[in-house]
């Protein structure tokens, strides 16, 4: 059997009496290091990963007190128990407003530091187990979110367990609407980073001339309006995840930086000049085709091989129709709850609607219809919510750019209503591809040009699924 391993403890004190005393007394149970000033002792947390420190308030040069405000910056600190000979309320106050788990007055006895040191050790055992247990809490959450029993998605299920808590590149491919943010999020709160930050960015709503300095921080001067210092969202995600959605809009000068950041785990800000380095799992996302992208030159293809170390593909809804009722059921039961409202399950009629229809909008859509149906009460709106649902979509072109094609019900393919709206989507649609086709993708100059702001043109883009290759 293998000996269970001592818990190390730091002891930073100058006084070498005080430091002979405590490891004497304390090495039969605990393994002891110590360090004769803040600096030492401080560069010792780093190296030897103590898993408690025993700090002296009142040392010459950086006192007690600055080294627990260091401390407190640095990841993972181990607890503090802080040591003085003169208990004064005000230090005392102090240490715990810094983190200090415990104060200890000098004189003292052994047997009374042993006391204290099990007592935060097993406070810290308590807080671990309850860490583990939030993260299994928010990790069945979000997988409950996962709704779907059909083949398919259990499929998706099996290779997310399979790899959540491997350190591989995950690519998630599907179209709108079909829950990629929602694996993005369960790959990483069922990975051994769930404890660790997870950040989100959407490569296709950050204007390009920013998006690098979103990403990978700049330094103050970089470019106007750089007064300060501002780490990107690389170094946020440090030790976490971060889940670059639609990676296909990520322009051609970025990915072979992101690329650097996949072989070399290490960037360089914006107007900067030292390496950054990293430790971040990367997870994207995209709608769009990237072997057709490549073939354009719209895309690296050596990223694209980096980045599909392992592919999930969420299959659209109209290929899994057999979760179609479960999907109900789940998003009745939650918009029910969160607007206190009781409506019961829907009927035969409507559920064939449900299932005959051809959800170009996806889960994303099927939940807007059942949110619908919950707050107003009556599923005599989904008829009507299908066919203009479905002529809003395929004229923004999720499906076609003619809107006359996939119409929906037949019984309301002839509304003037819903066909001038559908006709009015398409031409405001092509509008803006081509104003935006004219400027070069400058979204500035073609939302000057088309007299609207900045923000409705890059909501538009969105809406409609527009991209340079388009």
């Amino acid at each position: 059997m293998k000996k269970k391993e001592k818990t190390k403890l730091l002891i930073i004190d100058d006084d070498p009496k005080v430091s002979w005393i405590l490891t004497e007394g304390l090495s039969p149970n605990f393994e002891i290091i110590s360090a004769r000033d803040g600096v030492e002792g401080i560069q010792m947390v780093s190296t030897e990963k103590p898993d408690l420190i025993l700090l002296d308030i009142k040392m010459p040069g950086m006192n007690g007190l600055e080294v627990l405000e260091k401390l407190g910056k640095m990841d993972n600190r181990p607890d503090v128990i802080m040591l003085s000979g003169n208990g004064e309320t005000q230090n005392v106050v102090e240490s715990m407003r810094l983190g200090a788990a415990e104060f200890i007055n000098k004189p003292f006895e052994i047997k009374e530091v042993e006391i204290h040191i099990n007592t935060v050790l097993e406070r810290g055992i308590l807080k671990r187990e309850v860490r583990h247990l939030r993260t299994e809490l928010d990790t069945r959450k979000q997988y409950d979110q996962l709704v779907g029993d059909s083949g398919k998605m259990q499929q998706v299920k099996e290779i997310i367990e399979q790899v959540a808590d491997s350190e591989l590149t995950v690519l998630i491919r599907g179209e709108s609407g079909t829950g990629k943010e929602i694996v993005a999020r369960l790959l990483h709160s069922m990975s051994n980073r769930s404890e660790e930050p997870f950040t989100k960015v959407n490569c296709a709503a950050i204007p390009r001339d920013l998006l690098e300095a979103e990403l990978f921080g700049y330094e103050k001067g970089a470019f106007t309006g750089a007064h300060k210092t501002k780490p990107g969202r690389f170094e946020v995600a440090n030790k976490g995840s971060i889940f670059l959605d639609e990676i296909g809009d990520m322009p051609m000068e970025l990915q072979s930086k992101l690329l650097q950041v996949l072989e070399q785990q290490e960037f360089v800000r914006v107007g900067g000049i030292q390496n950054i380095h990293v430790d971040v799992r990367i997870i994207c996302a995209t709608n769009k085709n990237l072997e057709e992208a490549i073939g354009r030159g719209g895309f690296r293809d050596d990223l694209f091989y980096r980045l599909n170390e392992i592919t999930i593909l969420l299959p659209p809804l109209r290929d899994k129709k057999d979760d179609i009722p479960v999907l109900v059921e789940h998003f009745l039961e939650r918009y029910n709850k969160l607007y206190q409202k009781n409506y019961p399950v829907l009927s035969p009629e409507t559920m064939d609607r449900l299932m005959g229809f051809h959800w170009p909008g996806n889960v994303r859509q099927l939940e807007n219809l059942i949110k619908q149906v919950v707050v107003r009460g009556g599923e005599n709106i989904v008829a009507d919510l299908l066919s203009s649902g479905m002529a809003v979509q395929t004229a923004r072109g999720e499906a076609s750019d003619d809107i006359f094609e996939n119409a929906g019900d037949p019984a309301n393919t002839y509304s003037l209503k819903k066909r001038i709206a559908a006709a009015i989507a398409t031409q405001e649609k092509r509008l803006i591809r081509e104003v935006l086709n004219k400027t070069n993708w400058n979204r500035r100059k073609a939302a000057d040009m088309l007299e609207i702001s900045y923000r409705s043109l890059l909501y538009k883009i969105k809406e409609y699924n527009l991209n340079a290759s388009k």
